[in-house]
């Protein structure tokens, strides 16, 4: 603190003593007059641009602040700088961001969204939600293509094939899908209150905590042979399965670059590149399959690494429109020792969100294992692929809905509007009923005809039409659980949906699945009826956490949240209503040389607007008089 500013800090001090005992003497009680308020005034713009610097002049501001609420003690408008309520944080955006008044927010919080409220939100949703499920489409074909070639090869690599894609499943794609995950209501939250740096910030240590669990998961996938040995598989599968997951390791590393990417282009609502993207590299994805496949002849390594370089095309092509485009210019951070810090914001919503996606992910592969302790296990683990295949392809639309719904969330906690965030909960939901209705009136009226597009045998295709129904009751469930979590993670409250999926998943439909497929003896269907009794108790669990939400409290969080994930605290200050004297302060608190009767003086004609100023309610005569 240099001698200057403690100077100006003192000259502050003595105008603040002269002024109050030569207007408030006489007028205290009865109201400033308005010479004395216009002197008081510019004090408090002077005390501002010198708080950041001189402790003085923050308690000549404090003093001055109990002179007036003294002499004006109920103000007539509320005022962050007058009235006993929490302070707002520069980290915060600025009311005028926002279109309501409290009272309207306080309406809006307690009623049900207007048809052209509902409308606007289900185009802004659609905006998110559309693209994200043409790409999941077209990923979902870029699998169905692999498997094909799998299937051309012969039974013993599809098997192989499928088991190795089983295993990268539960222990490498679902791990690193669900980390990447969390950073959605960081960034989505950080766009909406325009703090755009945190986002690249993000994006980087997001980068490096993928990369890092990338490599034990690496070293797992190189004794995959060991553990599918310990665990009983056949010895020829096993090594097939090994040979395949062996050339897939280099996808753990592209996919640590490419998912948070996704998540930051997503958070921003900006999903039509991605489409297109991943468009093309699936259509480069048959060619590679049968230059390496057919042509060169790799066999099952080739479907892997055919794999791996339709991501590796994917991310390239996603990082070229990133950099030409220029979309990462305004959060662009470059790399320092700041993406080593602040983990703890990250890991807290990282983790839980991890292990909710890993819970639910895992239940079918569980369901699997299950079917093969069953009667004829061929038949019932064939039919469960066929279901699992048909609800990974239904699967897509609630995803790319609690997706959409997420960032949306995220979006309007951060600018502060938590009626609009609310809105978008329920109007997601609204979707989500009407798409689990849709799905279970396909797979309904589909039974008995949707098998015969995977198989002709006649066990099987039994064993799929007597589940079909049943999964399309478990999609009615699903679908509003599904979006229930997008709306969770775009509140930033991961940990709450992976205990719902912990309890509902296992505590609920896996005791279910295992009596009635066992104890029971409804076998298959006993199954699938516990998946149906897990989904129903995550809905409902889901919907009571989403109707008891306090929204307000949660754009406090959001605010926080924020804050904590930023490269350095900003200065916790009372953000005015005024832009033109935010600007002045803003600049001229860059500088050290500030001139004490231009602080006092600059700016007169700001004095005549009263609705430019904190002090406002002090005026009780109709004009200003100079």
């Amino acid at each position: 603190m240099g001698p200057e500013t403690v100077c100006r800090g003192q000259v502050v001090k003595r105008c603040f003593h002269a002024h109050v005992a030569a207007d408030s003497k006489d007028h205290c009680f009865s109201g400033f007059h308005p010479h004395g308020l216009c002197k008081l005034q510019r004090l408090d713009r002077a005390c501002y641009r010198l708080m950041p610097w001189n402790m003085q002049a923050f308690l000549c501001l404090q003093k001055l602040t109990a002179v007036r609420n003294m002499c004006n003690p109920t103000p007539t408008i509320p005022s962050s700088f007058l009235c006993p309520r929490k302070p707002q944080f520069s980290n915060k955006p600025n009311k005028t961001m926002d279109p309501y008044t409290d009272d309207d927010q306080e309406e809006q919080l307690h009623r049900w969204p207007t048809p052209s409220e509902a409308l606007q939100e289900i185009k802004e949703i659609g905006k998110i939600s559309g693209p994200t499920a043409m790409t999941g489409l077209i990923l979902y074909s870029r699998a169905m293509i692999s498997m094909l070639f799998l299937g051309y090869l012969g039974e013993l690599e599809l098997a192989g094939g499928s088991l190795s894609i089983g295993f990268a499943n539960i222990t490498g794609y679902s791990v690193l899908s669900g980390l990447a995950m969390g950073m959605e209501p960081i960034c989505g939250q950080a766009y909406g209150a325009k703090h755009l740096k945190i986002l690249g910030l993000t994006l980087q240590r997001t980068v490096l905590l993928l990369l890092s669990t990338s490599v034990p998961i690496s070293f797992m996938w190189l004794n995959m042979k060991r553990i599918l040995l310990w665990c009983g598989q056949d010895k020829e599968i096993s090594s097939v399965a090994h040979t395949f997951i062996l050339f897939s390791i280099p996808d753990l590393f592209f996919l640590s670059l490419l998912h948070p990417l996704r998540v930051y282009l997503r958070t921003q609502s900006i999903t039509l590149p991605l489409t297109y993207c991943s468009a093309i590299s699936v259509l480069l994805h048959v060619p590679l399959n049968f230059l390496l496949v057919v042509h060169f002849k790799m066999g099952i390594a080739g479907v892997a690494i055919a794999m791996v370089c339709t991501n590796l095309n994917l991310f390239l092509s996603l990082a070229s429109f990133i950099y030409f485009s220029g979309v990462y210019k305004d959060s662009w951070v470059s790399p320092s020792m700041d993406c080593l810090r602040g983990w703890s914001s990250l890991l807290a919503l990282a983790v839980p969100t991890c292990v909710s996606v890993c819970l639910e992910w895992w239940w079918y592969e569980f369901m699997i294992m299950l079917c093969g302790l069953l009667i004829n296990p061929k038949a019932t683990v064939a039919s469960m692929g066929i279901l699992i295949q048909t609800t990974s392809l239904v699967y897509v639309f609630p995803s790319s809905l609690s997706l959409g719904v997420s960032t949306r969330v995220g979006n309007e906690l951060g600018a502060n509007r938590p009626a609009k965030a609310r809105t978008s909960m329920i109007v997601s939901l609204v979707c989500a009923v009407a798409l689990g209705l849709m799905a279970m009136l396909f797979t309904t009226l589909m039974r008995h005809q949707w098998g015969r597009f995977f198989t002709d045998d006649a066990e099987i295709l039994e064993l799929t039409s007597i589940a079909l129904p049943i999964a399309g009751l478990c999609e009615l469930g699903n679908c509003p659980q599904t979006t229930g979590c997008g709306v969770l993670r775009g509140s930033a409250r991961p940990t709450i949906g992976a205990n719902i999926n912990l309890g509902s998943f296992y505590l609920v439909g896996m005791p279910v699945a295992m009596f009635l497929g066992f104890v029971a003896k409804m076998g298959f269907a006993g199954l699938w009826l516990g998946l149906l009794a897990a989904q129903a108790s995550c809905a409902l669990l889901m919907l009571y956490v989403l109707c008891t939400t306090d929204w307000m409290d949660q754009v406090e969080r959001a605010g926080l949240l924020t804050q904590r994930c930023g490269t350095s605290t900003p200065p916790i200050l009372p953000i005015s209503s005024s832009k033109p004297d935010q600007v002045m302060i803003t600049k001229e608190a860059s500088s050290n040389k500030v001139n004490l009767e231009d602080i006092l003086c600059i700016n007169d004609d700001l004095v005549k607007s009263a609705a430019s100023l904190e002090t406002e309610p002090l005026i009780s005569t109709a004009q200003t008089v100079h």
